[in-house]
C-alpha cells in the first residue's frame, strides 16, 4: 500500500497500531512509510502520541485534498473499468447478529448471485461503530451516531411491540396503562437500554427510571426464549415475536397504546464518492426491511 493511502488510514483510524492490525502488517512499517511521506513533502503531517494520532494543520489540509483525489480516482476507475453499473471487488459490512441474520443475509446472497465478481465480508457483533478501525464500507445499526465524521442514512423503521408470556401476566397482572409497567420486570438487550425511555406512538413516554430489570442479554433470540419462559416483559421487534403472538405463546402488552418502532441506519464515512456496490446494498436493504416489516 502506498504511503499516501496509509496516511489516509492513519488519520481516519487515529492510530498507527489500529491501521497495522487491520491490514495485517507491522506498526513500524506503517510508521516508516508515513515518515517517508513527510520527509518527501518536507512537512510534519501528524502529531504522534501513545494514545491518539491526529493531523497537524498542514496534515489536515493534505488529508482533505488527498481524500478527494482518491475518491475521484476510484469513481473514474469504476466508470472506466467496471462500467459503474456492475458490482465487483470487496464489500465489508458490519452489523449486529440479529440484524445480519434477519435482513442482511438475504440481501447479500442475492447480490452475489447476480454478481460473481463481488466478494462480501459480513462482520457480526455489537462493536461496529469504528468503521475506519475495522475497515468497514458500511455499518448497519439501530439509531444514528453522534460522530460528525460519519454519515448516518435512515433506511426504514422496524415495528416494535411490548410482549410477555401468558404465564407471566397471570402471575404479575396485566398492565392496563403505561404507569402500571412500574410494577413489572423487563428483560433488556443491554445495560444502555435501561437508560432509554420507552416511547409510545401517541407521543407519550415511560421514563427509563420506571423500567426495572435484573436480566440483560445481547441476543434477541435468547431474549425471546426468556420472555416465553416467563422471565419478564420485553420491548422488541415485531418480526421476532409475530409467530409467537399468533400462536398464543406470547401476548402483546398494552395493545391499545403501541410503542414506537426502531429506526435502522446505514452508517458510512463521509466521502465525495460512494461505490456502486455500497449504494446498491443500502438501497436493497432498505427495501428488504420495508417489505418484511409492514404492519
Amino acid at each position: 500500500m502506498s504511503p499516501e493511502a496509509l496516511f489516509l488510514h492513519v488519520v481516519e483510524a487515529g492510530s498507527f497500531k489500529k491501521v497495522a492490525e487491520a491490514l495485517g502488517i507491522e506498526t513500524s512499517s506503517v510508521s516508516r512509510k508515513v515518515a517517508a511521506l513527510e520527509d518527501r513533502l518536507k512537512a510534519k503531517l501528524l502529531y504522534r502520541s501513545t494514545t491518539k494520532t491526529r493531523p497537524t494543520e498542514l496534515g489536515q489540509i493534505y488529508y482533505a485534498g488527498l481524500r478527494q483525489l482518491v475518491d475521484n480516482q476510484q469513481a473514474l476507475e469504476e466508470e472506466v473499468f467496471h462500467q459503474a453499473n456492475s458490482m465487483k471487488g470487496n464489500l465489508r459490512i458490519g452489523a449486529t447478529v440479529d440484524l445480519g441474520e434477519q435482513f442482511i443475509l438475504p440481501v447479500i446472497t442475492q447480490m452475489q448471485k447476480e454478481s460473481p465478481d463481488l466478494s462480501i465480508e459480513l462482520i457480526l457483533g455489537s462493536d461496529i461503530d469504528n468503521l475506519a478501525e475495522k475497515n468497514l464500507d458500511v455499518a448497519i445499526r439501530l439509531g444514528s451516531l453522534k460522530d460528525s465524521n460519519l454519515i448516518a442514512k435512515r433506511l426504514n423503521d422496524i415495528p416494535r411491540v411490548l410482549v410477555a408470556s401468558p404465564g407471566y401476566l397471570e402471575k404479575h397482572g396485566i398492565p392496563q396503562q403505561p404507569e402500571d409497567l412500574n410494577e413489572h420486570h423487563f428483560v433488556l438487550y443491554t445495560r444502555q437500554q435501561a437508560n432509554v425511555d420507552i416511547a409510545f406512538q401517541d407521543g407519550s413516554k415511560l421514563t427509563h427510571s420506571a423500567i426495572h430489570s435484573r436480566l440483560m442479554v445481547n441476543s434477541l433470540r435468547a431474549i425471546r426464549t426468556l420472555v416465553r419462559s416467563g422471565a419478564g416483559i420485553n420491548s422488541g421487534p415485531l418480526w421476532l415475536y409475530q409467530e409467537d403472538m399468533n400462536t398464543g405463546k406470547l401476548v402483546e402488552v398494552l395493545p391499545h397504546q403501541p410503542v414506537s418502532g426502531f429506526s435502522v441506519y446505514a452508517v458510512y464515512t463521509s466521502r465525495a464518492y460512494q461505490p456502486y456496490k455500497t449504494r446498491q446494498f443500502i438501497q436493497r436493504l432498505s427495501e428488504r426491511i420495508a417489505a418484511n416489516c409492514q404492519t
